[in-house]
């Protein structure tokens, strides 16, 4: 499976970026998907997950409120919206997807196999 994202870019602060992860060599509608982000100097982190089919959806604690995680399994694709961003969203964005994901592992990157390069967001205060 490879996954691409796309989206990204430079943002004013309270502003909004829609961003997309498609996938290519597999369906993705048998895949469980993750975004993740990582700011310079600092570790990977968890920002949202969405199960195969859409039923089930997780956001951290940082984008909750902002931020929403849909996917069009006829697209191949999933998307992360995120509103009223902040300058400490920034970071490099990458999507990631398993196609064995159990309850209570959505947010560890460590249970993804397949990952995105990534995409720069930047938000400017």
């Amino acid at each position: 499976v490879q996954l691409v994202e796309s989206g990204g870019g430079l943002v004013q602060a309270g502003g909004s970026l829609s961003l997309a992860c498609t996938a290519s060599g597999r369906a993705l509608s048998s895949l469980a998907v993750g975004w993740f982000r990582q700011a310079p100097g600092t570790e990977r982190e968890f920002v949202a997950a969405i199960s195969w089919n859409g039923g089930m959806k997780y956001l951290s604690d940082s984008v909750m409120g902002r931020a929403t995680i849909t996917r069009d399994n006829a697209k191949n694709t999933v998307y992360l919206q995120m509103n009223s961003l902040k300058p400490e969203d920034t970071a490099v964005y990458y999507c990631a997807a398993d196609s064995v994901m159990s309850l209570g592992y959505y947010s560890d990157s460590g249970r993804y196999e397949y990952w995105g390069p990534g995409t720069q967001v930047t938000v400017s205060s």
